[in-house]
């Protein structure tokens, strides 16, 4: 990078446009990383808006086409992304749910007011039942949010009893009368959520205390073997991860952390399609912190656990916009361009480089709220630009991290920071193949790439994009495929050296042969 500043500085100003326009990749295949857990690909579904109703599920009586109750065209676009990991019910609402209104026959289960998100009544028509039934048919490990907020210590207990144990128990046997005879497995539990904030107003001590007792009543049952993660800090809170890892350190396997690309929550966080570069390139450089966020709170943790028992798990990230004019404020309800894949797909970059400490992470949210895969209307439904990240990028699952070094030009943008104009990662997955995954991060020029192989060998290559004329475009359910994944052929393989003309604000992710 500082070679190519140099040239940049001595050279005159059409030679300096024409350096800024190439960058240099380098991929270390010689010198392999972590495995990058598929869990790193996690997802996130609240009860918020039409995430869960309308989204997720419909009923067995819905004239939308579904399975056993799940929109059908949900599900198969959800099983296609590989999902690894499903987190749920909240959020906030998990602090003001309690799982026995969700089971037995849905025309008995009481309805309740979702005083976080809207006012909106929900009939609890799916609790326990439909949200692990749901991960067993995705093939995902669910990831289950207890209520430490308004909920009792007997009440995560009974609730770990009813979904896990095949003991002659009360809890057992409610289980199989609501027509589950066998326990499913459960591996996560978030004992509390944004305990801070919504989950309770609680100083990071007074917290600490409340997950003492409630862990010691997370047990296993039957095999069972729970990953118990405590709520952590919100962005920069250092000291609510020092506080947690001083007072509870490996009573707990996890450590939460939420950070979203907003830049002050006290104002309008702005349109998510009307935008302008400038606008771009500052939320770019705010999600694109989290590098700096992760390797601070790491650092935290490694004073503490040196031998990594604890792992870190960002179990909310993403984009945060302003709700799509006419809808309810309540149900975060946002569209997706091109500028929401160019964050998935540059944060997911830098979460691989933090594997040995970052074990998960779950973008917000799934369907029909903030950054989510899937948008749907009545009987409608559209992929969203960050659907195509995650599906590009699902060759990364449970693949070797290859280390990757940048040098490309670099753009100055609000509160000091400095935004690289390319993002890179790579692996090496289970057959030895390599995928590669490249973002031209600059919104006005198209880059030659020049992507230096080392200690790799491959005969050929094949290639998607992600690419459309402007950063502002999306899919809408009139217009469903304005923006998707395609064959990429503008590419060359020669020897140890792949030379890619990326355009302006595309993805692509390459595998080589």
């Amino acid at each position: 990078m500082r070679k190519i500043f140099t040239l940049a500085f001595l050279l005159t100003a059409s030679i300096a446009l024409s350096a800024q326009n190439k960058a240099t990749v380098t991929v270390h295949g010689d010198e392999p990383g972590n495995i990058i857990p598929k869990e790193i690909y996690g997802q996130f579904s609240e009860h918020l808006g039409s995430c869960i109703y309308g989204g997720l599920w419909v009923g067995p009586d819905s004239d939308i086409p579904n399975i056993n109750g799940y929109r059908k065209d949900v599900y198969e676009a959800l099983k296609e992304l590989k999902v690894p990991l499903l987190r749920w019910p909240g959020g906030c609402f998990a602090d003001e749910y309690h799982w026995m209104d969700g089971i037995g026959p849905a025309a008995d289960r009481p309805k309740l007011i979702n005083n976080n998100w809207g006012g909106t009544v929900e009939d609890n028509s799916f609790g326990t039942h439909e949200f692990l039934n749901l991960c067993e048919m995705l093939g995902c490990e669910p990831y289950i949010s207890g209520n430490i907020g308004s909920g009792t210590v007997e009440e995560l207990d009974k609730w770990i009893e009813y979904m896990t144990s095949d003991a002659d128990s009360p809890m057992s046997r409610l289980r199989q009368k609501n027509g589950r005879e066998k326990p499913w497995k459960v591996k996560y539990i978030g004992v509390g959520n944004e305990t801070w904030g919504c989950g309770g107003s609680m100083r990071a001590e007074y917290y600490a205390d409340v997950y003492r007792r409630y862990a010691t009543f997370c047990r296993d049952f039957s095999g069972n073997h729970l990953y118990k993660i405590a709520c952590g800090a919100s962005e920069y809170d250092y000291n609510w991860t020092k506080v947690m890892m001083e007072n509870v350190g490996s009573r707990m396997h996890g450590l939460s952390l939420h950070y979203y690309s907003v830049e002050n929550w006290s104002e309008s966080k702005g349109s998510a399609t009307e935008f302008t570069t400038t606008d771009y390139y500052n939320l770019l450089g705010k999600s694109r912190e989290i590098d700096e966020v992760l390797k601070n709170h790491i650092a935290v943790m490694n004073t503490y656990d040196p031998d990594n028992k604890v792992a870190l798990v960002l179990d909310e990230w993403g984009t945060w916009f302003e709700v799509e004019p006419g809808t309810n404020p309540g149900h975060l309800f946002q569209q997706n361009t091109m500028r929401d894949a160019m964050v998935a797909s540059t944060s997911l970059d830098i979460f691989h480089k933090y594997t040995e400490r970052l074990k998960i992470t779950n973008i917000a949210q799934i369907v029909n709220v903030l950054q989510s895969m899937i948008l749907t209307s009545g009987n409608k439904m559209v992929l969203t630009p960050t659907y195509y990240v995650f599906k590009m990028y699902n060759v990364h699952q449970d693949a070797t991290y290859l280390p990757t070094e940048v040098a490309a030009s670099t753009k100055s943008v609000s509160k000091g920071r400095t935004l690289p104009m390319v993002s890179a990662t790579a692996s090496k997955d289970a057959n030895g193949k390599v995928h590669i995954s490249v973002s031209n991060i600059d919104a006005d020029h198209a880059q030659t790439i020049t992507v230096n192989l080392e200690g790799i060998s491959a005969k050929s290559a094949v290639a998607q994009i992600l690419h459309s004329a402007a950063l502002q475009d999306h899919n809408t359910f009139d217009n469903p495929d304005k923006v998707k994944a395609v064959d990429f052929k503008d590419f060359k393989l020669k020897g140890k050296t792949l030379t890619l003309n990326m355009p302006a604000a595309s993805i692509v992710t390459l595998e080589l042969n």
